[in-house]
Parts: structure tokens; sequence; C-alpha cells
């Protein structure tokens, strides 16, 4: 019993494992704002091309 408790207080005086949950955090809300930036940069690109399809349809057509 008492080497299993000596076991979790090495594991608790342990701070390697501090850092790398930093690191997972950090890249999770990295990784939230990469998918938010390239869902609005879609979403707005899909208006764009919209516009400029309705605008070259205004224009006649494509030639025969």
């Amino acid at each position: 019993m008492t080497k299993l408790t000596s076991m979790f207080r090495a594991f608790a005086r342990e701070e390697d494992g501090i850092a790398l949950t930093e690191y997972l955090i950090l890249l999770g809300v990295l990784t939230a704002a990469v998918i938010t930036a390239v869902t609005l940069a879609g979403t707005n690109l899909a208006a764009s091309w919209g516009t400029w399809a309705t605008w070259f349809g205004t224009l006649g057509g494509a030639p025969a």
C-alpha cells in the first residue's frame, strides 16, 4: 500500500504532463479557430461566386 501511495505522490509531483495538457488545449483552440475561419471564408466565397454568376448571367450568356 505504501508503494502505491508513493507512486501517486511521485505522479502528482511530476510536471511534464502539465506542459502536454497546455499544448493540447492550445492545439484545440487553434484547430477551432481555423475551422471557424475556413467556414466563414467558405460562406463568403459562395456568396461572392453567386454574385459573379448573376452578373455574368445578365451579360447575355455564353456565345453560341
